[in-house]
């Protein structure tokens, strides 16, 4: 069962000719609202992908017309939506812009995201096949807290450093890392974990080889148009290519890759395997506007898997 701790947002969505530089204005002819949130959309990647009642997502929204519209996504999407709370707080919004490349600026405004705790978690919920997704847009302390649970009893913590916290300590990266078994980021996010621990590596792989040395975990990091390479604590490593396209939007790549990735995990797919079908979900969602729209379904990837089985055969 795939559990995802984390944020619901409404994105506010407007596309311009070029994200603007501090200080500056720029005009959009309108604006999109879309459902966003990096929680709901890692929720929604994985369940388009997995069996039906397999992903559930615990949050908080507001009694709002926002939050409201968020949950019935939700549900339609195929997420069980029981752990979703409502307060007083506004629920979560996020204001994006995105240029004409498909590259994206984004400014999140936390509101219901920051009371989600880990104490409206049932005992029950959480067993040794549970596989936990975190983000940093809700309450790290939280989070932490049901990391160690899930760990705890067997289950197992796929956690995506992001977006990176500018006031993390030493201390609190080893503690997530040490309740991580999956460690996803970035390139500006690896850089900014091993900033944290007070490491200096020159490059990409140096820097993953060394936040899963120092973890003890897996660490996955996303590449773009570049891919994604996986470094395992003993110096292994897996790379895995990303499909050439041309991006509309990038916004939602990282959530589909994660949430495709909870779903391999979940069905304990081989990590290679696991890594081509998330870099293959990534950039198709990168082929529509807004984080959700371009999100693939299980027979669209199964359809890509098998493609590229016969490839790999043909050699083509």
């Amino acid at each position: 069962m795939i559990l995802v701790f984390g944020s619901i947002n409404i994105d506010l969505v407007a596309r311009v000719t070029s994200i603007p530089r501090p200080g500056e204005t720029v005009l959009s002819p309108r604006y999109d609202t879309l459902f966003g949130g990096k929680g709901a959309n890692q929720a929604v990647a994985a369940a388009r992908v997995s069996k039906p009642g397999r992903v559930a997502m615990a949050a908080r929204i507001g009694d709002d017309s926002f939050g409201h519209m968020a949950r019935r996504n939700l549900e339609d999407q195929g997420v069980d939506v029981a752990l979703v709370g409502v307060g007083p707080e506004p629920t979560g919004c996020a204001f994006i812009t995105v240029q004409r490349n498909g590259e994206n600026a984004i400014t999140a405004a936390s509101g219901a995201n920051g009371a989600l705790t880990e104490a409206t978690i049932p005992g029950h919920a959480i067993d040794r096949s549970t596989v936990l997704v975190l983000q940093m847009e809700v309450p790290f302390v939280e989070a932490l807290k049901l990391a160690r649970r899930t760990k705890a009893v067997g289950g197992r913590v796929l956690w995506n450093f992001a977006p990176a916290p500018t006031d993390f300590t030493a201390n609190n990266l080893s503690e997530l890392l040490a309740a991580t078994d999956f460690f996803v980021v970035n390139e500006h996010e690896a850089l900014a974990a091993l900033t944290i621990l007070g490491c200096n590596q020159p490059g990409m792989e140096e820097a993953g080889a060394a936040l899963a040395a120092k973890g003890g975990c897996i660490c996955i990091m996303t590449a773009g148009e570049r891919g994604a390479l996986a470094f395992l604590p003993d110096g292994r490593r897996e790379t895995a290519a990303a499909t050439p396209i041309k991006p509309v939007d990038t916004t939602g790549a990282g959530d589909t890759f994660l949430g495709i990735l909870a779903n391999s995990v979940d069905e304990d797919a081989d990590l290679a395997i696991a890594l081509h079908r998330s870099c293959f979900g990534a950039s198709q969602a990168c082929l529509f506007e807004g984080a959700q729209a371009g999100m693939p379904t299980r027979q669209q990837l199964d359809a890509w898997q098998r493609g590229a089985e016969v490839r790999e055969t043909t050699g083509e």
